[in-house]
């Protein structure tokens, strides 16, 4: 991956740790890895867990950031959510899994999408 990609990735993640702040999550881990995989941010949201994956996408990409998440990236996510429950004491805690999409504009701006409950565990 060029820096420039992993530049846009971490600006991305920073806008969306602001837009979940300001929607009232509170932030508990961010690039979170385990054996099973990656999960860029676990935030708390009222009472459930939720486990956010972030998209940054230029406008020259094709396609939606959403679109990018595939089946395959949804079960990674899944198994190390699975993997960091196990590893917490949160047996009875209510958990889903978020979406954000971060697109930066030609003025230097970025349009920020959430999606609550974007996929579920099948």
């Amino acid at each position: 991956m060029t820096q420039e990609r992993l530049d846009l990735g971490k600006l991305g993640e920073e806008q969306a740790v602001a837009r979940l702040k300001k929607e009232g999550y509170r932030v508990i881990a961010r690039n979170y890895r385990n054996a099973f995989g990656e999960i860029d941010i676990i935030a708390q949201d009222g009472k459930t867990l939720c486990f956010i994956e972030v998209r940054t996408r230029t406008q020259d990409w094709h396609g939606h950031p959403f679109e990018s998440i595939s089946p395959v990236k949804q079960k990674k996510i899944i198994r190390a959510a699975r993997g960091y429950l196990a590893r917490q004491d949160t047996e009875d805690v209510e958990a889903r899994f978020d979406a954000v999409a971060v697109i930066p504009d030609d003025a230097g701006g970025f349009t920020v999408e959430l999606i609550r409950n974007a996929f579920e565990i099948e």
